[in-house]
C-alpha cells in the first residue's frame, strides 16, 4: 500500500510533468520537421474553420428565417425544393476539391520530411521502446544510456539527428511535440525519423500509443546542446567506471597498507561497489567496466549525468534513488523492477555506489 508521503510525492511529479507538456506547445515547433507539420496543422485549421463558419451560419439563417411565424397555420407545410442541380454540383465538387487541396499538400510535406537529404553533419542514434522506458544508442560513440537524449544543435540544414526506432516488446509511439509528428516504434520493424532543434535547451516527450501499465509514464526528453558542450558530454559517456573491487583479493579483505590517506575512501567505494555486485541488479543493469552485464534494464554507466529516473517519472535525487531502489513498485506501480527486499546496510551502500556512476 503506497504511503500518504509516497502519494504527495508522485503527485507532485506528475504536476510537474504537467507543466513540462503545458512548455512542450506542438504549436510552438523549434525544429524543420515540427514547422512544416504546423503549417499543415494551421491550413486544415482554417479550411475546416471556414467550412464551420459556413455551415454555422446556414443553420442559423434556416432556424431564424424559416420558423414559424405567429398566427400561421400549424398544418401547412412550407414549400418544398424537390431538387436543384446548382446545390448538388456545388456540395460535390466543392468537398471534392477541399479533399485533394489537403491531400495534396499533406503528401507533399510528409514526403519533404520523409525524403529529406541528410547534412554532412548528421548523428545517428537508435532509439528501443520498452515497457516502460527508452534505451539511447549512439552507435558512432560507443555510448548506451536511457531516457534523456543528447544532440547537437546548428544552423537549419547543416546540422540533424535522424533516429532509427525500435521496439523491445510491444508497440509504443515516439512523440517530441516541438520538434517532430508521432513515428510508431513496433517490434521486428524499423522506423526512422529526424530532428534538427534551432536552439539549445530541453525538449519534452513521451509515448504515444498505449503499451501497458505505465505507459502514461514513458517520458522521454531531448537536451540540446551547443556542439562544444555536446563533444563534453560524449567524452564523459565514454568514460568506463573503474573496477575498484579489484583491490579486494580472493580472501575478501580490502589490502590498504600502501592506500596511505586514502584507505578508508577507497575502502569503502570498494564495499560499496561489492555489494552492489553481489546483488541480482547485475543481471538487468550494466555499468561498463564492471561485473554488471545485464541487458534487460537501463545502462547505469553514468546514471547520475541525468535528471530523472524511471522514464522521467521523478526527479534524480538522493532521497527519490533511494525510494526507488528500495521500492520501484510504490513510486511506479506495475514496472518491471522487483523490490530486492535488501537491509538499510545494503540499500545505503547500493545508492552510495549508484551515486558515484557520473
Amino acid at each position: 500500500m503506497i504511503s500518504p508521503a509516497t502519494l504527495c510525492m508522485l503527485l507532485q511529479a506528475q504536476t510537474a510533468k504537467l507543466r513540462e507538456f503545458r512548455i512542450a506547445d506542438m504549436f510552438k515547433p523549434l525544429a524543420s520537421p515540427a514547422q512544416s507539420e504546423k503549417e499543415v496543422a494551421m491550413l486544415t485549421f482554417a479550411i475546416t474553420g471556414v467550412i464551420f463558419v459556413v455551415v454555422a451560419s446556414l443553420i442559423c439563417y434556416a432556424i431564424f428565417r424559416f420558423r414559424r411565424k405567429p398566427g400561421e397555420d400549424v398544418h401547412q407545410e412550407p414549400a418544398q425544393v424537390y431538387g436543384s442541380n446548382q446545390i448538388e454540383v456545388a456540395w460535390t465538387v466543392i468537398p471534392i476539391l477541399i479533399v485533394f487541396i489537403l491531400v495534396g499538400v499533406s503528401a507533399r510535406v510528409i514526403a519533404g520530411v520523409q525524403n529529406a537529404s541528410p547534412p554532412k553533419n548528421t548523428l545517428h542514434l537508435t532509439v528501443i521502446g520498452h515497457q516502460w522506458w527508452w534505451e539511447v544508442v549512439y552507435p558512432d560513440y560507443g555510448i548506451r544510456t536511457a531516457n534523456e537524449i543528447h544532440v547537437p544543435v546548428g544552423a537549419e540544414g547543416k546540422m540533424a539527428t535522424y533516429l532509427q526506432l525500435q521496439s523491445a516488446d510491444v508497440i509504443h509511439s515516439f512523440w517530441l511535440p516541438q520538434l517532430a509528428g508521432k513515428t510508431d516504434v513496433i517490434p521486428n520493424r524499423t522506423n526512422y525519423m529526424w530532428i534538427d532543434p534551432h536552439r539549445p535547451g530541453v525538449y519534452f516527450g513521451n509515448c504515444a500509443e498505449y503499451c501497458g501499465t505505465q505507459h502514461a509514464n514513458m517520458l522521454l526528453r531531448v537536451v540540446a546542446q551547443e556542439p562544444a558542450d555536446f563533444k563534453q558530454w560524449t567524452l564523459n559517456q565514454q568514460r568506463k567506471q573503474p573496477q575498484i573491487t579489484a583491490a579486494i583479493p580472493a580472501g575478501g579483505q580490502l589490502q590498504t597498507a600502501s592506500l596511505g590517506n586514502g584507505a578508508n575512501q577507497l575502502s569503502s567505494a570498494a564495499r560499496n561497489q561489492a555489494a552492489f555486485e553481489s546483488l541480482s541488479c547485475v543481471n538487468c543493469h550494466t555499468v561498463q567496466g564492471t561485473a554488471a552485464n545485464g541487458k534487460f534494464g537501463p545502462d547505469l554507466t553514468h546514471l547520475m549525468s541525468r535528471s530523472t529516473i524511471g522514464s522521467n517519472a521523478i526527479d534524480l535525487t538522493h532521497d527519490n534513488l533511494r525510494k526507488w531502489v528500495d521500492s520501484p513498485q510504490d513510486l511506479k506501480p506495475g514496472c518491471l523492477m522487483p523490490s530486492l527486499k535488501l537491509t538499510n546496510r545494503e540499500l545505503d551502500q547500493v545508492v552510495a555506489y549508484l551515486e558515484t556512476l557520473q
